[in-house]
């Protein structure tokens, strides 16, 4: 173990065996696991199960892991055992062995704070991991929210600057009957509107939170009343609305809700391609294609052919939408896969999304 490592021997021999892809966890993930540990550790203090001392020195660290601090204590790869419970593990390793700091005690003791007895306490990587993806999904896509909405008021602008923009419609690839221009990006518009609606109704059921349901959802080694405090305590912390959710063995068995949110993101990534498909037929030529519609120059095309102009944004988002295609698949082969009672491929769906 390196001397100076605020993780411990669990998240070394991590290393040893997992060092797969070279990729990590978006730091958003690492967050929210520390404010949940802090979360936890205010609700076993209140309940009497952990004294004022080590609840403040285990709040203390994860508030430096929440401000950014640390990173270098966290480099484990996105691919690794089932469950999450590495991942689980570097945390309470990380945060026992810097609140014993604090306190002013030796790393690697875990005197007076404990990885598992302390910061782990009334909590599984079964019911830790899940909630934190849950979490970081919901902040995550707050920006993909916005982004939609400014997405729909721009195809809404251009449909109204098109809209005496007559043309051919097609079907079939053939020419049809008339239409505007204007109202075909008014229908572009509808349907990412639709689009961010079903994302938003994914993102409901991603609020529903259920810590304390430990192993496999039944709330063993847990306070009757842990969960209500925990989740009241990560609200503040988090700034979300989250609730709690109505059957916890359901939720450790089945990551039915990450496959809903993921087929929203699906969706949106196919209408996003039908887009820029019929952006790319529409410009396309210019001269011997349908030449109907200009787009903006970002880039030389070719090196030999300089004078041409590639539709090189609509490739680039079409590219982004089959990765966002291919994610969707994988965390729908960890849904069908989890067995009997605990789906153990839980790690595999935020792999899926960025990482640093």
């Amino acid at each position: 173990m390196p001397a100076e490592a605020l993780y411990g021997i669990f998240t070394k021999r991590a290393l040893d065996n997992f060092m797969i892809s070279g990729l990590r966890i978006d730091w958003e993930f690492i967050k929210t696991l520390a404010q949940i540990k802090k979360a936890a550790a205010l609700a076993n203090n209140e309940l009497g199960l952990l004294d004022d001392e080590l609840c403040e020195a285990i709040g203390r660290a994860a508030d430096e892991v929440i401000s950014g601090r640390h990173e270098g204590e966290f480099p484990l790869d996105v691919f690794q055992a089932g469950a999450g419970t590495p991942w689980n593990m570097n945390m309470n390793e990380v945060l026992a062995n810097r609140a014993n700091q604090i306190l002013g005690a030796a790393l690697g003791e875990y005197r007076p704070v404990h990885p598992n007895d302390h910061v782990n306490m009334a909590q599984s990587s079964n019911d830790v991991i899940p909630n934190a993806i849950r979490i970081t999904a919901l902040n995550l896509s707050d920006e993909l929210m916005e982004r939609l909405k400014g997405l729909v008021e721009a195809l809404g602008e251009k449909a109204s600057e098109f809209e005496d923009v007559r043309k051919s419609g097609r079907t079939h690839t053939q020419d049809a009957v008339p239409i505007s221009l204007g109202r075909e990006f008014r229908a572009y518009a509808s349907a990412m509107a639709n689009d961010a609606k079903r994302l938003e109704a994914s993102r409901a059921e991603l609020r529903c939170i259920f810590l304390g349901g430990t192993a496999v959802g039944t709330g063993i080694n847990t306070h009757p009343d842990y969960s209500v405090r925990v989740l009241r305590h990560l609200r503040d912390l988090t700034g979300l609305d989250l609730n709690l959710a109505g059957d916890f063995v359901e939720k450790t068995q089945f990551e039915s809700d990450f496959l809903g949110f993921m087929d929203a993101l699906a969706v949106i990534s196919v209408d996003l391609v039908k887009i820029c498909n019929d952006l790319m037929l529409l410009s396309s030529g210019p001269r011997t294609g349908l030449g109907e519609i200009s787009l903006p120059g970002v880039e030389p095309g070719s090196s030999i052919m300089p004078g041409k102009v590639n539709p090189s944004i609509l490739e680039c988002v079409n590219m982004v939408c089959f990765q966002v295609m291919g994610s969707r698949a994988a965390v729908e082969n960890a849904a069908k896969f989890g067995t009997l009672d605990l789906n153990v491929y839980t790690p595999v769906i935020p792999s899926t999304c960025s990482t640093r």
